[in-house]
């Protein structure tokens, strides 16, 4: 598989570091439920089927974050925009 760095282009997959779901907010931990919260985001994510937003890091390259539009049943790639890029476009604060 090969994955279109924003700054790099298209590279193989053995270049990034997958970390998970680029649309999971982190729980705030000032949240009163903070534990019960922090539980779901670490121990409960779904496991989509079909196309999905997926945080990479390009480890051998630019050391970027970016944030990979992918087919988890195809693995076909959209396309990929930096992590900072896509925060700011779903209103998230943090990566």
């Amino acid at each position: 598989m090969r994955l279109p760095c924003p700054y790099c282009g298209e590279r193989d997959i053995s270049e990034f570091v997958y970390r998970g779901d680029a649309t999971v907010k982190r729980p705030d931990a000032d949240d009163p439920d903070a534990a019960r919260a922090f539980h779901e985001f670490v121990h409960l994510r779904t496991n989509p089927a079909g196309w999905h937003f997926e945080h990479w890091y390009h480890e051998s390259g630019c050391r970027a974050w970016i944030v990979v539009e992918r087919n988890t049943l195809t693995h076909a790639v959209r396309g990929a925009v930096a992590a900072s890029a896509f925060r700011r476009k779903v209103g998230e604060v943090g990566a």
